[in-house]
C-alpha cells in the first residue's frame, strides 16, 4: 500500500514539533462534535463519533473536554455549527490535492484555501476534479518496538484488514473504510499498542518529486493548509523522496 507515502507520513512523523501539533484539540473537538450531531451522543451506536473519541484519547484529551464537545453536537450545550467541505485542487507540479475543512464561514474559509494554492503556484480547482484518484482508508500505526510484523501482521489479518507494511520504525496497517472501526477495537482487544489510528484519503497513484524548488513549493502549500484553522486533513498524492526531505527538513 505504497499509495500512502509520502505526505501523510511525513506530517505524521512529525506533528509533535510543528504548528498543527497546537491545533490538534481544536480540530479533534470539531470531529467530535460534527460526529454526536449527525449520529448522536451514544458512541455505542455512532461509529464515526466511537472513531473520534478514540482519537482524542490516544492524544490524551481530558474527558471533560470530550463530554463538552459532545454536548454541543446533540445541543445539549451552545456551540458553534460547523459545515463539512472538501475542497479540491493542484499543487506545484500538478500534484494532486484534497483539503478537509470544517468551518462556520465558508466565505472565509474558501478564500483562505484559494490563497494557499494561489501563493504556491498552485490552483483551487472544481468538485471532483481530483476526489476520483483517492480511496477512503483506515491507517493505523503501531511502533516497531512493541511488536514483530509477523505477530502484527497475524493479528491484524484475523481483524480484517487489508495489508501490515514497515514504515521507518513503525508499521502500517491498511484496512478498508467500513472495517476501521473493527480493525482498530480488534487490535486493542489483542494488546497491540497504537500509535495513531484514523481515515485517510490514499492516493491510488503517486507522483515522485524530485526537483528541490518544487518539492519546497509543495511543502509549503501543504504546512500552510495544514495551519488553517478551519482545515481537518490534508492529502495529496506526491511522492517526495526521503533524501530530499532529509535535506528541506
Amino acid at each position: 500500500m505504497s499509495g500512502h507515502s509520502k505526505w501523510a507520513n511525513i506530517k505524521h512523523k512529525k506533528g509533535a514539533t510543528d504548528a498543527r501539533r497546537g491545533k490538534i484539540f481544536t480540530r479533534l473537538i470539531k470531529e467530535i462534535t460534527v460526529a454526536a450531531r449527525m449520529g448522536g451522543g451514544d458512541p455505542d451506536g455512532n461509529p464515526r463519533l466511537r472513531s473520534a473519541i478514540a482519537g482524542a484519547r490516544s492524544e490524551n484529551m481530558p474527558k471533560d473536554n470530550i463530554t463538552r464537545a459532545i454536548k454541543k453536537g446533540t445541543g445539549e450545550l451552545e456551540g458553534e455549527v460547523y459545515d463539512e467541505i472538501l475542497y479540491e485542487g493542484y499543487g506545484p507540479g500538478g500534484i494532486a490535492v484534497l483539503v478537509e475543512c470544517m468551518t462556520d464561514n465558508r466565505n472565509r474559509t474558501v478564500a483562505e484555501i484559494r490563497h494557499a494554492f494561489a501563493k504556491s503556484n498552485g490552483n483551487l480547482g472544481e468538485s471532483g476534479c481530483v476526489a476520483y484518484m483517492f480511496d477512503k482508508k483506515g491507517v493505523i500505526y503501531v511502533d516497531q518496538s512493541t511488536t514483530t510484523e509477523e505477530k502484527l501482521m497475524d493479528l491484524a489479518i484475523e481483524a480484517g484488514a487489508d495489508d501490515v507494511e514497515e514504515d521507518g520504525d513503525q508499521f502500517q496497517v491498511m484496512t478498508a473504510a467500513d472495517d476501521f472501526d473493527e480493525v482498530r477495537e480488534g487490535l486493542e482487544k489483542a494488546g497491540v499498542n497504537i500509535a495513531e489510528a484514523s481515515l485517510s484519503m490514499v492516493p491510488q497513484n503517486t507522483i515522485a518529486v524530485t526537483e528541490e524548488k518544487q518539492a519546497k513549493a509543495l511543502i509549503r502549500l501543504l504546512q500552510t493548509l495544514e495551519e488553517n484553522e478551519d482545515v481537518q486533513n490534508v492529502h495529496a498524492n506526491c511522492d517526495i523522496d526521503d533524501k530530499l526531505m532529509e535535506e528541506l527538513a
